[in-house]
């Protein structure tokens, strides 16, 4: 486990930079590492991060692509538009979420 800085506060992060504890998350670290990965967040985006928080709470488990479209109402074909090339890992990461099961 790694400190590094993030939007002017030290927050805990694993090798690849994912947060290591879902409850330093808040909004504006969401921006941060959004911009970091080249997203300006919409209402569709913020709607896949509160479901895939949400789920998250209730499941211990960061939601998979299949649970986004299933329980989310996010389809596999959003996810892409809204998170390109690695929508489960890209929404983790912009969540707060640890890597999905399965994710390289």
């Amino acid at each position: 486990m790694t400190m590094t800085a993030v939007g002017g506060r030290e927050v805990k992060v694993d090798p690849e930079g994912f947060l290591t504890d879902p409850q330093e998350w808040d909004e504006a670290l969401a921006e941060v590492f959004a911009q970091r990965i080249g997203l300006d967040l919409t209402d569709g985006h913020w709607a896949a991060i509160r479901f895939a928080r949400s789920d998250f709470t209730a499941t211990g488990e960061t939601p998979t692509l299949r649970r986004m479209a299933i329980a989310g109402g996010v389809s596999t074909k959003d996810m892409f538009n809204l998170f390109p090339k690695k929508p489960a890992k890209k929404l983790a990461y912009v969540a707060g979420l640890p890597k999905p099961v399965g994710c390289v």
